[in-house]
């Protein structure tokens, strides 16, 4: 039916067309380059919202919008409704469906702080939206994300969260004093004098799904401030001991993956931003090592027991993960060899 990105992918490909709507509408329209209103993409699109994980999702929203209710849209790990619109905008989620839009609504209404637009973990319960002192940075990168991919982008409450990420979000790497005033304060494990990775990951996720024609000097500027960060990590290192790991649990790959990140998703969003050089070869060379003989990659970290619904099962082959390590490796195949030099 199609021709795969590699012959050593093509054991892979029928595996990843069967069974899973999502899957099969990013297989088509990621790797094989099929476009979205052709048919077999647009009838792999619409079952999304009928067969699977999705329906079961939304099945169990509140009338107001919420999952688990407005007071724990982000303490019910991993319940609440922000991690559900994560999860939906993660499955190719329509965002016009009424019932998606609705948790959407919930969200902006509850979460975000309405004097700065960042997301918080509580809600202000005495003046409405997200309570400021609770505004994180992987959080908001997680939100403005979803909200993009939800179909949200040009929405005024969307932009302001954007510019939140483009205004306050920082790449400190432990060579000089902490950032203070709000929102730094009270937060060490976000800013301190080492920004944290999952809120500089998160926040390169969002800004790297606006497209290149729609993103501003500022989102621009920070893409590639936090690009610089990573790569002078190399990814999953300690940038001043380049020998060590940064988390061991990087190197198991996850779906989806919530606030916590991996080496896959970190290469996902920097071959988006065409931003990889040989600083990235290993991180590459050891999402190319954990490919099996039938060309799939294993589940090796999972939330399950604690989604509203399972996907897929932990210590299997893993649709999800085969789908991304292909899709990186399909874009940066020299450096998977360690055959590219610096750009």
């Amino acid at each position: 039916m199609h021709e795969p990105v590699s012959p050593a992918a093509a054991d892979a490909f029928d595996w990843l067309l069967e069974g899973d709507p999502s899957v099969r509408f990013f297989t088509l329209t990621q790797l094989l380059g099929v476009s979205h209103d052709h048919p077999e993409a647009a009838a792999a699109r619409a079952a999304i919202m009928t067969t699977g994980a999705v329906p079961a999702i939304l099945a169990a929203q509140l009338e107001d919008g919420h999952w688990e209710g407005p007071d724990r849209f982000y303490t019910a790990k991993y319940r609440g409704t922000v991690w559900q619109l994560i999860i939906l905008a993660e499955l190719g989620a329509d965002g016009s469906d009424e019932r998606v839009r609705r948790g959407c609504e919930a969200i902006l209404r509850d979460a975000q702080d309405r004097d700065s637009g960042g997301f918080a973990t509580d809600r202000a319960r005495k003046t409405g939206g997200g309570l400021p002192s609770r505004v994180i940075p992987c959080l908001t990168g997680n939100l403005v994300w979803s909200l993009i991919r939800l179909g949200m982008l040009h929405d005024p409450r969307v932009r302001r969260g954007i510019e939140w990420l483009t205004t306050y979000s920082r790449f400190d790497d432990g060579e000089g004093p902490a950032p203070t005033g709000w929102p730094y304060d009270g937060w060490e494990m976000c800013w301190g004098r080492h920004s944290c990775h999952m809120g500089v990951v998160k926040t390169l996720k969002a800004l790297a799904e606006i497209p290149p024609p729609q993103r501003s000097a500022e989102v621009r500027r920070t893409l590639e401030q936090g690009s610089k960060f990573m790569l002078k990590h190399h990814i999953f290192k300690r940038s001043h001991d380049l020998a060590r790991v940064s988390k061991p649990g990087w190197k198991r790959f996850g779906f989806p993956l919530m606030y916590q990140t991996d080496v896959l998703e970190i290469l996902g969003i920097l071959t988006r931003l065409d931003r990889l050089d040989d600083r990235a070869a290993e991180a590459l060379q050891l999402v190319a090592s954990k490919q099996d003989a039938e060309g799939h990659w294993n589940l090796q970290d999972s939330f399950n027991d604690r989604f509203v619904v399972d996907i897929e099962a932990k210590g299997q082959p893993s649709r999800w993960i085969t789908l991304r390590a292909l899709r990186v490796l399909k874009n940066a195949p020299a450096l998977a060899t360690g055959a590219a030099t610096r750009s």
